[in-house]
């Protein structure tokens, strides 16, 4: 079966059976997946100079349905898909971050491409689970991240002082980096100190302790050659990158502010050094105009597309 992209211009269709062809395939040539991995181009590489835009889909894998007073803005798998579609096909898109379902939805859909194309790897510390901290793998592994052409695995690496599940995470999220490294493989690694109040988990968002989860994330694993931060945009920006040598990518989060004032701290937060780009999600994909190729547009306008070139 021959699939089409949907996003050349940028029209959400409506119609509830568009994507009933990805359950028929699943159904009858599973191997597709494979297949369409195998034969998929990949992006051109990696340059110093010139940042790169990922979109993130791996929200709801962890249970994380929410964008602001919506709990459930992206439980809709048709309009996520949709919505990924527009974004990807904006040319200065350079991929995507996903969980496997997906990242399998959007192979057979042909939508990535020439894209990066980054898996998510843990999942299992549950948004609202009574053991949250404990973000068991459950998602891609390095192994299948390399069969399907991938070009690294993302890790959710939250640090609580006070809950002793940290630990696993902790020796989890160092074992996921070897192996990746082994396999030439990125490790996206977005680490947080976060504590849990009233029976919630928050991430801690002051500089400082921006800094600390640095330190602690950048140490793990027995090689950092190919270890990247993934890192929210907070106060002091300066002091957060001064932390680190390695390519870090900025997160978007779920947005409080308005879009004109996110653009603006992600705008003062990509002129520092050593910032590689944005892998941002939900900000994108469910603005609150609903126009997401514009929000697209807007982001990609604030990267820098200028490669050095060294003598």
């Amino acid at each position: 079966m021959t699939l089409t992209s949907l996003a050349s211009n940028n029209a959400v269709d409506d119609d509830p059976r568009r994507y009933e062809h990805l359950s028929t395939i699943r159904l009858e040539d599973p191997e597709a997946v494979a297949r369409a991995a195998k034969s998929r181009r990949r992006h051109p590489g990696l340059k110093s100079g010139r940042q790169n835009f990922i979109v993130a889909a791996d929200h709801p894998a962890r249970g994380a349905l929410a964008v602001g007073s919506d709990p459930v803005a992206m439980a809709d798998r048709r309009q996520l898909l949709d919505r990924l579609q527009i974004a990807l096909a904006n040319p200065a898109v350079d991929g995507v971050l996903a969980s496997p379902d997906i990242m399998d939805d959007l192979l057979l859909l042909g939508a990535l491409d020439g894209k990066l194309v980054f898996g998510s790897m843990n999942r299992g510390g549950l948004s609202g689970l009574v053991n949250e901290f404990d973000d068991r793998f459950t998602g891609h592994t390095a192994a299948a991240l390399e069969a399907l052409g991938a070009d690294g695995g993302k890790m959710l690496t939250r640090i609580c002082l006070g809950d002793p599940d940290t630990v696993a995470t902790l020796e989890a999220t160092a074992k996921a980096i070897d192996s990746l490294a082994e396999r030439k493989l990125i490790a996206m690694v977005e680490p947080f100190l976060s504590v849990r109040e009233n029976g919630r988990v928050r991430n801690d968002l002051s500089t400082n302790a921006v800094i600390k989860s640095i330190a602690i994330a950048e140490g793990l694993g027995s090689t950092s050659a190919y270890t990247w931060m993934k890192l929210p945009v907070v106060a002091e920006m300066e002091r957060v990158m001064a932390a680190t040598t390695m390519p870090t990518v900025l997160l978007g989060g779920d947005p409080d502010g308005s879009q004109d004032e996110v653009f603006a701290s992600w705008q003062a937060a990509l002129a520092l050094p050593g910032v590689q780009g944005l892998t941002v999600g939900r900000t994108l994909l469910y603005p609150a105009d609903g126009d997401v190729a514009g929000a697209v547009a807007s982001a990609a306008s604030l990267l820098n597309h200028t490669t050095e070139v060294s003598e």
